[in-house]
Formats: C-alpha cells, structure tokens, sequence
C-alpha cells in the first residue's frame, strides 16, 4: 500500500507560468500583401528597364527581390525563439528555446534565487537575470520595454509569494 502525499503535488504546482516571445508587428497576412506588393512593382520596373536595353539595373531589381526575401526570412526565424519561465515552491526553471529548437533549461531553488534587473533612466529595463548557486541566467533580452516592466512585476511577485509561504 502506498500512500501518497498530498503537500508534493501542491509544493510542485506552478505559481507562476509564462511564455515569452518576440513581438513581430507583421503578421503573415500583412507580410503577403507586402511582398505580392514588392514583387508586382519589381515586376514592371524589371520589365520597364528590360524594354529600354538596360539589363544590369533588371537584374539589381531582381537581387533586391532576393535580399528582402532573405531578411524577412531571418526575422520570422528568429521570432520562433521563445523562453518558458516557471515557478513552483520548489523549483524555478528557465527554460530558453533557440529558433534552431536547440534548448537550454537552467532551474534554480526559488528560496535562494535572486532576481535582477538592469535599469536605464532613459530606456527602463534594459537587462534581466537569475543567479543562484554561483550561475547566473539571462532572459527576456528580446522583450519591448513595457513587456519587460510587466513582466518583472509579475515575476518578482511570483517569486515573493513562494518565500513567503515557507
């Protein structure tokens, strides 16, 4: 017979769950209205200048077309990046996924952990960290500054009300 302990599953409950990831202001459907927009525009100026025998500016327009499709490509890639950061009164884990999927977990003793955060008079919060245990964990680097704001408040929260129920 076996009995089980009702404080465990409440001591690893979460307190506090986030997800964070890059804001992009375009969506997919805004990014297809842009490059159907691009690329019709290129079309004629290609064509245009194909008409008035100047073939290397028709070319130019085409590797412009190349590098614009390179630089949004990159930028929705990054934007699959994403840090999952929770806390229970046991455990205080960060858990930081690369847009390549490679993933880097860091967990922590919430009692023992510290919470930093790097201010500019200017900016507001321009840096924020865990360290415990002689390491030290940054996150939220991509984060606009009032989600920054936010989530420090939530987070500093969270972390005080798991030592305070001791």
């Amino acid at each position: 017979m076996t009995i089980m302990d009702d404080t465990s599953t409440i001591n690893s409950e979460p307190v506090f769950n986030a997800v964070l990831t890059p804001y992009r202001s375009l969506g997919r459907t805004g990014l297809i209205i842009l490059v159907a927009i691009t690329l019709a525009m290129t079309v004629f100026n290609v064509i245009f200048f194909l008409v008035a025998d100047a073939l290397p500016v028709a070319m130019f327009f085409g590797i412009d077309i190349l590098l614009l499709y390179g630089a949004f490509y990159l930028n929705y890639r990054a934007a699959r990046a994403r840090e999952e950061v929770m806390v229970s009164r046991t455990e205080l884990e960060i858990r930081q996924v690369a847009p390549s999927g490679r993933t880097r977990v860091s967990r922590y003793n919430p009692f023992w952990a510290k919470f930093h955060v790097d201010r500019h008079q200017e900016f507001g919060i321009t840096g924020m960290a865990v360290t415990g245990e002689g390491r030290r964990t940054a996150f939220g680097s991509f984060l606009n500054p009032d989600d920054r704001e936010s989530f420090a408040r939530a987070f500093t929260s969270a972390l005080a009300s798991v030592k305070r129920r001791i």
